[in-house]
């Protein structure tokens, strides 16, 4: 297949091909509400009557003041409520499970119940689900549970925040940031703070983790498996990367870090500091700066060997996790929204998020997810980790709907991870057991994005981080001898879908690199950026689109149709300048496009990418079926592809999918996902979350 710059089909005329067999239909959401009352003797000190004084009226109950937990108590209860998702570590490659594989059968009766017998509990709907379970099984609990309000408007949020400080002394550490109001509000008071008028929904402040685990093996191809040739001029120069991790520390050959600011810090009562630049740069944990060395190792120093993907970006380092590896989502929504807000001054063109947790509400409620798409909106690419919940740890099994957040937001290029077994033959290729699957929790959308290589990756390692300190075996040192004696690079090997994002990241930078070069323009829209990477990749053999994406990431064909497109073309225009083939060479096979685009929970074929579409444009949610118009048949089948993929059960269904009562998700008319992941065509294995058993568990 090659584009012909010399055909210029009008708009009215070009016919859109779609795939034979479609996405899921999602356009029904089955919602019940379930009428609550709670007797004003239940709640405590914490009513939200009070919530008169904020217009000027007296509250019409006055707060009993209880004692402050102690910070024992409290450090205990973020333990105990704050959960993080269970690390999946990297192991010998296990058969790929089969419909004949043993899989037992499923005897839990919300499998087969009927979808009135769910609804026979009370639920708040302004609660996700981590804090609707709290309520249901703590009820009268006054541990501190950390929060996140999202108000109606940046007012309500200020009345909101002077209420709780003024009128519920149990809230601690109330501040607010734009249209959220971060807290902590003890379990017994938070259905009455939802009911607040001012209150859109109240979501948990969750645990955030790094995305990866150490590995044993090493590799030293990364540019080669995604086609960069070791001449290619195209090396990020001019493109600006922002890292929200761990931090990121100079190494020798890590060292193109212009601005680095700190979220962690607290003052004494605990609560978080404003931002602080910070001179010098440093990563107590180790993972962000093996991130950053992945997309931008310069690799001088180890004379090519471990260069990352774009060596002449510049990175801007924001520190929101711990030396643990462990962080608030408050903070990182501090980063995305100081990133986004400073976009212009500190010239951010992309963030890398190698981070998440779980999955506890519609991505358009959580405040997690709006904080990405507000940076999307405001011209930033933001690249994510899938997570790296993909199977069974005691059995093998792979299984879907692990996907993590921000991961599922819709205008992230979320990434999972391939196993390339060290060689430049894509044949042998795999989509890694331990990479999430899709679809997402709650919405149903198709994700992740694309793939890319994650197991087994070299990278820079601080020498005074958590990783590299416990983690001895697992170093790499590279030692180069001058005339005064030797110099030696610490280097460190991980596996994860954390280090997947990292390389969509480095080729995201060349794609802005390479168009800005060829067309004089910096008009490229991170929609345009996302479509081009999806166009260009490669097919993984074997894996179906929900483990995929549209395909392992390829450097040498998204730059190369970067370079033919004239993004300042009028919509609904032409706008390739070149001819490029629509294939590229990895090692010494050629592999064709898979001239796809995953939209939502759909899959676009045909020419779209060759027009300067209205899907394309900066203001547009990937996914978002009004762009469309009436000029796509999207068929009348609800299963993706070749349903024998999924067995005889895990399908997009015949029926339905939606929200049951704001935890539980009923997929098809058969499958009822309640806080656990499906396995296989049978098995439901374990809680979406997880408690981190130490401070390694890692992904």
């Amino acid at each position: 297949m090659s584009f012909n710059s010399n055909h210029r089909p009008t708009r009215p005329t070009r016919t859109l091909m779609t795939s034979a067999v479609v996405t899921a239909c999602v356009s029904v959401a089955l919602v019940v509400a379930v009428a609550w009352f709670i007797h004003p003797s239940a709640r405590g000190s914490f009513s939200p009557s009070g919530m008169s004084a904020v217009v000027g009226e007296p509250p019409s109950t006055s707060a009993t003041p209880s004692a402050a937990p102690s910070n024992d108590t409290r450090a205990a209860s973020r333990v105990g409520s704050r959960r993080a998702i269970e690390p999946a570590v990297e192991a010998p490659h296990p058969a790929a499970p089969t419909a004949e594989s043993p899989a037992g059968s499923m005897t839990s009766p919300d499998a087969a119940a009927p979808l009135a017998a769910l609804m026979d509990r009370p639920a708040n709907p302004k609660l996700d689900a981590q804090l609707a379970r709290l309520v249901r099984e703590q009820a009268g609990s006054r541990t501190p549970e950390p929060v996140i309000a999202t108000a109606q408007s940046p007012g309500d949020a200020r009345m909101l925040a002077s209420w709780l400080r003024a009128n519920a002394p149990d809230a601690k550490n109330v501040r607010v940031m734009g249209t959220l109001v971060v807290a902590e509000i003890p379990v017994h008071g938070l259905e009455q703070a939802a009911a607040a008028p001012q209150v859109k929904t109240l979501s948990t402040d969750a645990v955030i983790s790094a995305q990866s685990a150490p590995d044993a093996s090493a590799t030293s191809f990364l540019r080669a498996s995604v086609g960069l040739p070791a001449d290619t001029r195209t090396d990020g120069t001019g493109v600006r990367v922002a890292v929200i991790d761990s931090g990121v520390a100079r190494t020798l050959d890590l060292n193109r870090t212009a601005e680095f600011y700190d979220f962690t810090l607290v003052g004494a009562s605990g609560a978080p500091l404003a931002p602080r630049k910070i001179e010098q740069p440093y990563d107590d944990y180790g993972h962000g700066t093996h991130i950053a060395g992945i997309i931008s190792n310069a690799g001088d120093f180890t004379e090519g060997l471990y260069q990352g993907i774009a060596p002449g970006v510049t990175l801007i380092g924001m520190k929101v996790l711990d030396q643990y590896g462990h962080g608030k989502t408050s903070d990182v929504i501090r980063a995305i929204q100081f990133a986004t807000q400073n976009k212009a001054a500190l010239k951010i063109d992309i963030i890398n998020l190698s981070l998440g947790h779980p999955v506890f509400e519609p991505a358009a409620t959580d405040p997690l997810v709006q904080a990405v798409e507000a940076a999307v909106r405001a011209g930033i690419v933001v690249v994510a980790s899938a997570g790296n919940i993909g199977r069974n740890p005691n059995s093998g099994l792979v299984g879907y709907g692990g996907i993590t957040s921000p991961g599922n937001a819709p205008s992230a290029i979320s990434v999972g991870a391939v196993d390339t077994r060290q060689t430049l033959t894509l044949g042998d290729d795999n989509v890694a057991p331990f990479s999430s699957r899709g679809p997402t929790w709650y919405d149903g959308y198709a994700k992740p994005d694309l793939v890319a290589p994650g197991t087994q990756l070299v990278s820079n390692i601080s020498t005074s981080s958590t990783l590299y300190l416990q983690n001895p075996n697992l170093v790499t040192a590279f030692v180069v001898g001058n005339g005064n004696g030797n110099k030696t690079e610490p280097l460190m090997r991980l596996s994860g879908t954390s280090m997947s994002a990292a390389v969509v990241s480095g080729v995201a930078a060349l794609v802005l690199q390479a168009n800005r070069a060829a067309s004089g323009s910096q008009a490229l829209t991170p929609n345009a950026v996302k479509a081009i990477l999806e166009y260009t990749a490669l097919p993984v053999a074997g894996a179906d689109p929900l483990s995929q994406g549209a395909g392992m990431v390829n450097a040498d064909g998204a730059c190369r149709l970067a370079e033919a497109i004239n993004p300042t073309a009028p919509t609904g225009t032409w706008w390739l300048t070149g001819t490029p083939t629509g294939s590229s060479t990895i090692g010494t096979e050629t592999y064709t496009w898979a001239d796809r685009i995953v939209w939502g929970d759909r899959i676009v074929w045909g020419d779209q990418i060759f027009f300067n579409d209205p899907a394309w444009a900066q203001r547009i949610v990937w996914g978002d079926r009004i762009v469309w118009g009436d000029r796509i048949v999207w068929g009348d089948s609800l299963v993706w592809l070749d349903p024998s993929v999924w067995g005889s059960r895990i399908v997009w269904g015949d029926a339905y999918l939606g929200i049951a009562d704001g935890e539980r998700i009923v997929w098809g008319d058969r499958i009822v996902w309640g806080d656990r992941v499906v396995w296989g065509d049978r098995i439901v294995w374990g809680d979406l979350v997880y408690i981190p058993s130490g401070p390694t568990d890692i992904y």
